[in-house]
């Protein structure tokens, strides 16, 4: 059972480091797009990552067409605070495909867009707040497909 975490476009080392870790403790493997935020020997990335990042499955993207490309038969989900369906109602399947965006504006209009019927959403409770942070999204997403598949 094993899922895959997509980072497009990650901004900040530290939530990078963290999903890292999370990937590695879960079976998931990690996809992150470039352009990075950052440099990928970042210490704060590996300090968020702890000593882990050498155990972690990895795939590196140059852009957002090589990994629709390379994964183009795969099942896949968007995860956006612009989505209109909970991720209550995602039917997770084994190597499903999450989908994040940068942290500072999510993911591409063009790909909410083309996506719009796999766009799904972590529900928010206070109006106050416009989207979680991004390490925590993916926990939040990456636990409920782990226990639907199980």
């Amino acid at each position: 059972m094993a899922l895959n975490i997509v980072l497009i476009e990650p901004e900040i080392p530290n939530n990078t480091g963290n999903i890292g870790r999370l990937a590695l403790a879960t079976g998931s493997r990690l996809h992150l797009v470039k352009p990075f935020g950052f440099e990928i020997d970042d210490k704060r990335l590996k300090r968020a990552g702890l000593d882990y990042w050498q155990h972690l499955e990895v795939i590196y993207y140059d852009t957002i067409n090589d990994f629709f490309t390379q994964n183009n038969n795969a099942k896949m989900v968007f995860l956006s605070s612009h989505g209109t369906k909970s991720h209550w109602d995602i039917e997770f399947v084994n190597n499903m495909f999450l989908v994040f965006g940068k942290e500072s504006v999510g993911l591409p209009k063009p790909l909410l867009k083309k996506y719009n019927d796999q766009l799904f959403k972590i529900p928010l409770y206070n109006k106050a707040i416009r989207s979680l942070n991004l390490a925590n999204a993916v926990s939040i997403i990456v636990y409920e497909g782990l226990r639907q598949l199980e």
